[in-house]
């Protein structure tokens, strides 16, 4: 039997199936936009709501982002009213990310839609998107991998890591030695 992996020739990467969305220009413009002023402790919150609608993110009213948030792509990105995104949390988002109304997505938490597929002898993407329901909440450090959806009025706890669906108020705890 074969590993997974072996003969990998990651120098044939391709990105194949990948569409990034905007052109290079604009990406180039979000990144700087990014990293000189939307992490920032210094840029308010609702400035980086702005920010975000200006890069094409669908964003709803009462939304609050705070500082070191990273956003992979806005214009793959859809928030709904009344949520809020907690210090350094990263939405990882090459493709799609949906989050409802109500939901939280704690500090430092990943939501990660990219991925590689392991059996590809050039380990090509294997990205899917990510939606999180109504009155989600997303605790610290907790991890959302691709192709996941959340069912509404879910917990995620600090620290889970999130690789298939869950259904309507569903909790998952992280690692606890109690």
């Amino acid at each position: 039997m074969t590993a997974p992996g072996a003969g990998r020739r990651l120098s044939g990467f391709t990105g194949r199936g990948y569409d990034k969305g905007r052109s290079p220009g604009v990406q180039v413009a979000w990144f700087a936009c990014l990293n000189l002023v939307f992490v920032k402790w210094w840029c308010p919150a609702r400035m980086r709501v702005a920010l975000l609608r200006a890069f094409g993110a669908e964003i709803g009213s009462g939304v609050l982002i705070r500082h070191r948030v990273r956003v992979h792509w806005p214009w793959k990105l859809v928030i709904g009213d009344d949520c809020w995104i907690g210090e350094g949390a990263w939405l990882l988002n090459l493709e799609p990310i949906r989050i409802g109304h109500d939901t939280v997505v704690s500090q430092e938490a990943l939501l990660c839609t990219g991925s590689h597929d392991r059996r590809s002898p050039t380990f090509e993407f294997d990205n899917a998107p990510i939606v999180i329901g109504d009155a989600v909440w997303i605790a610290a450090r907790a991890v959302v991998l691709r192709g996941v959806s959340i069912g509404d009025r879910s917990t995620v706890g600090a620290g889970a890591v999130i690789a298939r669906s869950l259904p309507a108020e569903t909790t998952v705890r992280g690692k606890s030695d109690a």
